[in-house]
């Protein structure tokens, strides 16, 4: 199994969170424009946010890395990809089993009337909005189908990536500093039952002394020397 963070997407022009000077959080708080909270106590200032990223990431195309991880689950080495990207390029890239533990930016929905919408409809109703703020055929503000800071984790999403983690004999974490919970514990479920624990990741871990391997070079040279020494 692979379990991927934000350094997998990195390659791909799309910051990651906490890097010095390039994460996503360097110069806004998340509490105040990716929380629950925001969401529904100031949309307008939510969605300029949101708006914005979903605007970044429309031409954002997989990379190298996403690519090795299709190519491994094709030729029957990967079982499946669980991760906390929200960026839908594991997909795109051709990974067919992805647990997307974050949910996904490809639909946004009412949690009033669950009226669901797509991407591409969304970014029409944003672009439509005096105030940009992408609403329902009743009139209240959509919610990107994302897990936003002050929200649960989707429950089913969640016991399937641990039931992965516990059946893996090997899982691959990469890009991420395994560090957010509750999905920073899936390692730590393979271990107890038996499997081990691979690192290709840029920065400590809290699992780095007890990973077979560990790899802090460039995240797609790494797995596409992975996939040529196993081609």
């Amino acid at each position: 199994m692979a379990l991927t963070g934000a350094g997998i997407s990195v390659p791909s022009g799309i910051p990651d969170f906490r890097s010095p000077g390039t994460g996503l959080w360097e110069n806004v708080n998340p509490m105040e424009v990716a929380h629950i909270e925001a969401w529904r106590e100031d949309p307008e200032r939510f969605w300029s946010f949101y708006g914005d990223r979903f605007t970044t990431l429309e031409s954002k195309e997989p990379n190298g890395a996403h690519r090795a991880l299709a190519r491994l689950e094709d030729e029957g080495f990967l079982d499946a990809v669980i991760t906390q990207n929200i960026d839908m390029l594991h997909r795109r890239a051709g990974s067919r089993d992805v647990i997307e533990v974050h949910g996904t930016i490809e639909h946004s929905s009412c949690l009033a009337c669950g009226e669901r919408q797509p991407l591409d409809e969304v970014r029409r109703r944003i672009s439509q909005s005096p105030d940009g703020v992408p609403r329902c055929a009743q009139g209240d503000a959509l919610k990107p189908d994302v897990v936003l800071f002050g929200e649960m984790l989707p429950v089913a999403e969640l016991e399937r990536a641990r039931e992965l983690a516990a059946r893996a004999d090997l899982l691959i974490c990469i890009g991420s500093s395994l560090e957010v919970q509750p999905v920073a514990s899936l390692p730590g479920v393979t271990l107890a039952a038996g499997g081990q624990v691979a690192l290709v990741t840029q920065g400590p871990t809290p699992f780095d002394e007890v990973a077979a391997l560990r790899l802090d070079g460039d995240v797609v040279e790494e797995l596409e020397a992975v996939v040529d020494a196993l081609g």
